[in-house]
């Protein structure tokens, strides 16, 4: 996933799945905000990475692509060092659309972040 964001933030895919993602994303001068705890967007894009790499599994990439259509999150509870880990399971795997949640833990399994992730399933243009 060389030149993306993924790179850019250190995420790393430990198992992906059509109907389980799990991801892991360090907390460090890349995902800090200025206060130096992890930043929500960060967790964010981390989420929907996940969600997306789920709904790929679940497409014919030769003729369909995945774009994000809406994504929300509860940050629960704060991080400054580590790992966290995102966890990401289908709720709905349409033809169109699919909905995926994501929950983001720390080393210690304690949930950071929640998120839920929309995404649409859009044909390919020749």
């Amino acid at each position: 996933m060389e030149n993306t964001l993924m790179e850019a933030l250190g995420m790393k895919v430990v198992s992906a799945e059509k109907e389980n993602v799990v991801m892991t994303m360090p907390v460090d001068h890349r995902t800090r905000q200025p206060a130096q705890y992890l930043h929500g967007g960060a967790s964010a894009a981390l989420a929907e990475t996940a969600a997306s790499i789920g709904a790929s599994a679940n497409i014919d990439s030769t003729h369909e692509t995945i774009f994000g259509i809406e994504i929300n999150a509860n940050h629960i509870k704060s991080t400054a060092s580590g790992t966290v880990t995102a966890k990401a399971t289908p709720l709905h795997i349409g033809r169109r659309t699919m909905v995926w949640q994501i929950n983001i833990t720390d080393e210690k399994e304690q949930l950071i972040c929640i998120s839920r992730c929309t995404l649409g399933i859009v044909a390919k243009q020749d």
